[in-house]
């Protein structure tokens, strides 16, 4: 059912299945400034390795906010 909706809603992603909702749930929240303890609270996981797997690092955000090394040169 999640694979119909997301597909037939043109959503382009690299899977399909329901864990998206997840994964955007988890991302949303981390993005928010929650903890991956009330991450892994809210997705009702045991281990918090299980909920870091689901928050992966925004890669586009973290380059918003990145500083150069103190003391390095730009190329």
């Amino acid at each position: 059912v999640a694979t119909r909706a997301i597909r037939r809603a043109g959503v382009e992603a690299l899977s399909f299945g329901s864990h998206i909702f997840r994964h955007s749930a988890a991302t949303g929240l981390l993005r928010q400034g929650a903890s991956l303890q009330v991450i892994g609270e809210v997705l009702r996981h045991r281990s918090i390795d299980t909920t870091a797997l689901y928050a992966k690092v925004d890669i586009g955000l973290l380059q918003q906010v990145i500083r150069p090394w103190p003391g390095a040169t730009s190329c």
